[in-house]
């Protein structure tokens, strides 16, 4: 009994020294520079969300929050990038959807497993996608619009920001929905599909409210129907797909905030409450009003919930629509 009472009371000690040693690394995070990467080019929305919260985390910790552009592959390239990081807290990732919850189904050859390989530590923005047509599209609401395209037989086309894109595939999960026939036309961004949408070279196509609000705005653009739950503060005269009779389009471009796997909880635990901290202030409560996005700040568990559903939801699209790059 004495060996066992021995026994149990260094493993107690083990444990504890083990919770005070986590406890402590918690407590010295950051321990200097923290880089951040956006596996997306400078300017695009996943900035949008990185660089206020570097910024404010920088303020509030006093330590650099350095913003790492790191493109290419889909956000696959800087995505693994963290993924081969320590798994420390100095690390971070921002991105949008798509390497996360939309490419491994999308990639044949994926070099890690984002819901393995990487940590979920907090939703950042969740911007709805706005359906636009050229404005000399007769079409004045999405029935006109879905009798116009099954006029066409085939021959209608509608552009997004590149293949496997929450902008791409909500156009695959109307077409598979409606049942209607449309030719995807992809482009390396949002800048360079709208500027044909613009120029009349594409009919039709989905965006973020981040990207083609100032279009609609000067009527260079005819907006049909919003894909969020409820109309957008932001677009209040425009319904959504449930008011207009296809309640299975709902979508959103968002973006979270991730570490590698293997973080400790508690380094994660704190890197949550100070990204929330930085969600609650001015400077970022102004990019959610401005991209008309709600407060989706929570909790790691609850956001790994999101993305668990999030990857199930858009590999069935992917796998019904046949849609591939590799």
């Amino acid at each position: 009994m004495r060996f066992f009472s021995t026994k149990a009371k260094s493993l107690g000690f083990a444990v504890a020294a083990s919770v005070l040693s986590f406890s402590a690394f918690a407590q010295s995070w950051p321990s200097g520079n923290v880089n951040v990467v956006v596996p997306w080019p400078p300017g695009g929305p996943s900035d949008i969300a990185a660089r206020p919260l570097g910024k404010g985390l920088n303020e509030n910790l006093g330590k650099p929050f350095v913003i790492d552009n790191r493109a290419g592959g889909g956000g696959n390239i800087g995505t693994a990038a963290v993924v081969r990081s320590k798994p420390d807290g100095q690390t971070l990732l921002v991105t949008s959807s798509a390497p996360i919850v939309i490419n491994p189904s999308l990639y044949k050859n994926m070099t890690f497993d984002p819901l393995k390989d990487l940590a979920p530590v907090t939703n950042l923005l969740r911007v709805p996608l706005v359906l636009v047509v050229h404005p000399s599209m007769p079409a004045k609401n999405l029935k006109e619009l879905m009798a116009y395209i099954q006029a066409k037989k085939g021959d209608f086309s509608f552009a997004s920001s590149g293949n496997g894109t929450p902008q791409h595939l909500t156009g695959e999960l109307f077409s598979s929905t409606t049942k209607l026939q449309m030719n995807h036309v992809p482009y390396k961004g949002s800048a360079p599909a709208i500027s044909d949408l613009l120029g009349g070279h594409v009919p039709m196509m989905f965006d973020s409210t981040i990207a083609i609000m100032p279009h609609i705005k000067s009527g260079k653009v005819k907006v049909i129907a919003i894909t969020s739950a409820q109309r957008s503060p932001l677009l209040p005269d425009v319904p959504t797909f449930a008011e207009s009779g296809v309640p299975a389009i709902e979508s959103y471009a968002w973006y979270g905030l991730f570490a590698p796997a293997g973080t400790p909880k508690d380094v994660i635990a704190k890197i949550n409450a100070e990204a929330q901290k930085v969600m609650k202030g001015a400077d970022f409560q102004k990019v959610l009003h401005d991209t008309g996005s709600a407060y989706v700040g929570d909790t790691p568990e609850n956001f790994s919930k999101f993305v668990h559903a999030e990857h199930a939801k858009w590999g069935k699209v992917v796998k019904d629509s046949g849609a591939t790059v590799d």
